[in-house]
């Protein structure tokens, strides 16, 4: 998921297809400079995704998530380009040097952290943000080298990780 999603929380549950009895949450990565959170939740009894190893731009995805606190959703999308930009960080502060992904597609509030997965099954990049101020469709995705990256950093932690004060 993204960092400003888990920010300041203490107490982070998942549910199973957005319903049900919540399931105990543990930050094991914030990384609140590329807007990322990794979480283990202990049996879950589901597999997780697979990310895809080199997504390329112009791929068509569907974004997945649960926006405006609804019911589970799929909107088609296109992965953009992948480029090193001076932004800010899951607080709205910077300068922050990221490297982020554009993308074509309907982005709303509650799509944050949620992937956009090709045709494959695969992850291909983990939405954070919505263009605003134009008619265009689309938003900006964490690339899925970060992701991997903090994956990777989550299987050698053992012990849960601060997430920092609330982003809001």
């Amino acid at each position: 998921t993204n960092a400003h999603v888990v920010a300041g929380e203490t107490d982070t549950q998942v549910q199973v297809d957005g319903v049900g009895p919540g399931h105990d949450a543990r930050t094991l990565v914030f990384d609140p400079d590329n807007d990322i959170a990794v979480l283990r939740v202990s049996g879950l009894g589901l597999r997780p995704l697979s990310i895809a190893a080199k997504p390329v731009s112009g791929t068509a995805t569907a974004i997945l998530g649960y926006p405006l606190d609804g019911a589970f959703d799929a909107e088609p999308g296109r992965l953009g380009q992948t480029e090193t930009v001076d932004t800010q960080d899951a607080y709205g502060q910077g300068h922050v040097l990221r490297t982020i992904t554009a993308l074509r597609g309907k982005v709303r509030p509650g799509n944050s952290g949620g992937p956009m997965v090709d045709g494959r099954g695969q992850v291909d990049a983990t939405v954070f943000a919505a263009l605003t101020g134009t008619p265009r469709a689309g938003g900006f995705a964490v690339p899925d080298k970060l992701v991997r990256a903090a994956v990777a950093r989550a299987e050698r932690q053992t012990a849960t990780v601060p997430t920092g004060h609330c982003a809001n």
